[in-house]
């Protein structure tokens, strides 16, 4: 597709339109509802959460291999 700067202003409102019948078919909640599922889905899995409990050395592929010197 082409760049967002590179298209004409028709092309960019049909877009815009497009996108906005995709969300009108979305179904509404109130936040106050949602609010409170998510807080509690997070809440129920924050054991398992790395965020919270970290990872532990051994299985953290992201850890330094190795150091290095400056002298």
């Amino acid at each position: 597709g082409k760049m967002a700067q590179d298209m004409t202003e028709k092309e960019l409102l049909k877009m815009e339109l497009d996108q906005l019948k995709k969300e009108v078919k979305n179904e509404r909640q109130m936040v106050s509802k949602t609010g409170k599922e998510i807080k509690e889905y997070i809440e129920s899995m924050e054991g398992e959460d790395p965020l919270l409990k970290g990872v532990p050395e051994d299985k953290n592929p992201f850890k330094e291999k190795g150091g290095c010197t400056i002298s």
